[in-house]
């Protein structure tokens, strides 16, 4: 899920949840723009937290260490640096939303989202489940092993908007985890210094054969030829993505509509970056200018399909 608006939510006076829904302003596109109703930004917000709060947990990103986060799950302090234990007691906690009374704020805060929309525990799993797996695969061999991955991570995202905003159907759930894997892809490709600084590499082992790039062409502080091009195909993939889920934007009316068209406009004003970059994405992250997105917003809302 990508980046704005933090709403009010029941944890505002909790520090560490605060930094948490403040990353919201750092994302790709609007979370929760100030034009949608008052009730989606909170629930919309309330996912933003608990999406976020993962990702932080499985990356290690969390305030103080941790620390503050392990003893609201119950954990003893020391074992806030095990990723394994916090994403296991976080997922118990989880589980507390729907059967009784969670600890931590961001999923009190997630309790009344899930019984006003009757949401059902998977795709909060899904997270959980592509953070676990970061703790245990760090490169992927094949695109469809990167799209399973991506069927975790981030398709699940899409689907709570969908069942938020009352508009899911088969059809726009397609489309849906099309846009949501492409975003995915987008975010990897701007973040490959950063991920392999972390162990990470979210480049197809197959693609980088194919362009005969290594890692060690992944870890030179401006990209060479090679990398360009493969920097390249993944982006034509991820722009191939976003097409597939472009008329997802056409299927729903108002607020809706500009909400989704967000999302896409976000994807293709970060692959204009990234184009912009000349595919060079070691020597920085390529981030849009927000009358880029602007401009790609307005593409996406005239489209017809």
């Amino acid at each position: 899920m990508s980046r704005r608006c933090t709403g009010r939510l029941a944890v505002s006076g909790d520090v560490t949840s605060r930094a948490v829904l403040d990353k919201a302003a750092r994302e790709n596109f609007p979370v929760a723009p100030g034009f949608l109703p008052r009730a989606w930004r909170q629930d919309l917000m309330a996912v933003y937290g608990f999406a976020r709060l993962v990702d932080d947990i499985g990356d290690g990103d969390l305030a103080d260490g941790g620390r503050a986060d392990a003893l609201r799950l119950g954990m003893d302090p020391a074992a806030a640096g095990d990723r394994v234990a916090m994403l296991d007691a976080f997922e118990a906690d989880l589980r507390r939303v729907f059967d009784g009374t969670p600890s931590h704020p961001l999923l009190l805060a997630l309790q009344p989202t899930v019984r006003r929309h009757e949401l059902t525990p998977d795709p909060f799993l899904g997270l959980i489940a592509a953070n676990r797996q970061d703790q245990q695969v760090a490169r992927y061999g094949t695109y469809d092993d990167l799209l399973a991955y991506c069927e975790l991570s981030a398709n699940p995202v899409g689907r709570l908007v969908l069942s938020i905003t009352g508009t899911s159907t088969p059809e726009r759930v397609r489309r849906s985890d099309a846009v949501c894997t492409a975003l995915q892809i987008v975010e990897h490709l701007q973040d490959v210094a950063e991920d392999l600084a972390r162990d990470r590499v979210y480049l197809p082992a197959q693609d980088m054969k194919r362009y005969a790039v290594d890692e060690a062409d992944l870890a030179a502080p401006q990209a060479g030829p090679q990398v360009r091009a493969l920097v390249a195909f993944e982006a034509e993939r991820a722009r191939e993505l976003l097409n597939e889920g472009t008329p997802l934007v056409g299927s729903v009316r108002g607020r809706l509509r500009l909400l989704l068209a967000g999302f896409v406009g976000g994807g293709r004003a970060a692959l204009k970056s990234v184009e912009r970059a000349g595919y060079d994405v070691l020597a920085g992250s390529p981030k849009a200018t927000k009358s880029g997105l602007l401009r790609e917003v307005g593409s996406t809302l005239r489209r017809k399909g």
